[in-house]
């Protein structure tokens, strides 16, 4: 099997920058709206379309986005949003818990946007964690590691904002636990998924929604 794990590629730096503005822009707004405005409802009706811009800009600077590419975002869009299905209504992942409306149209209790979510965390974990010259197995545990942390920063802050809401209010630990599970499944797929693994936007990208979620959390 081919190793995609290969230098980051030319990228033209304008674009690139401005790319980067605008993420700060989105987060930076949303992040003032949120903590320090009373009602911050006119603010968490983006979400959805912050997420949705994000991962347009994110994948605009995917090296040849090649069929390769295409099949693995479908892939773990559907594998991301099925889970979570299962989830909300047997118990059988993460735990006892229902979505609120913030993240936006929701199909079978589950919103669209939550397969979207996934696919960037999967995508830009996969990448951040090749920046370490690790075999597969490694690579793939860090990865995980990644896509966990920023679910325990978002966590806090969830039922705050009407992302989701556990029973009794009350995080699991097997919410962590299959959050591992299942990002360490996701993370072979993206292993084993024929298609160029740099990009350039991926640092900010997850350094900045996890700097957002986590000073949320702080401000509470």
């Amino acid at each position: 099997m081919v190793d995609y794990t290969e230098p980051l590629p030319a990228v033209n730096t304008r674009r690139l920058r401005v790319a980067q503005g605008l993420v700060l822009l989105f987060h930076i707004t949303g992040f003032v709206g949120l903590a320090f405005v009373d009602d911050p409802s006119f603010y968490l009706r983006f979400t959805p379309l912050t997420l949705v811009l994000t991962a347009g800009l994110l994948f605009s600077f995917q090296p040849g986005r090649s069929v390769g590419f295409w099949s693995f975002c479908i892939v773990v869009a559907l594998l991301g949003f099925a889970i979570e299905v299962f989830g909300v209504h047997f118990g059988w992942f993460f735990g006892h818990y229902n979505y609120g409306d913030t993240l936006g149209y929701k199909m079978l209790g589950v919103p669209l946007a939550i397969g979207l979510n996934w696919l960037v965390l999967t995508y830009s974990c996969g990448i951040l964690a090749r920046y370490l010259p690790l075999p597969e197995l490694p690579r793939t545990l860090l990865a995980a590691l990644l896509m966990v942390g920023l679910d325990m920063c978002i966590e806090p802050v969830a039922s705050t904002y009407d992302f989701w809401h556990w029973t009794a209010n009350v995080i699991p630990f097997q919410n962590f636990r299959d959050w591992f599970i299942f990002s360490c499944i996701l993370q072979m797929l993206f292993n084993r998924a024929n298609f160029t693994k740099s990009n350039a936007l991926v640092p900010l990208v997850y350094l900045t929604q996890l700097l957002f979620f986590f000073l949320l959390g702080a401000l509470q």
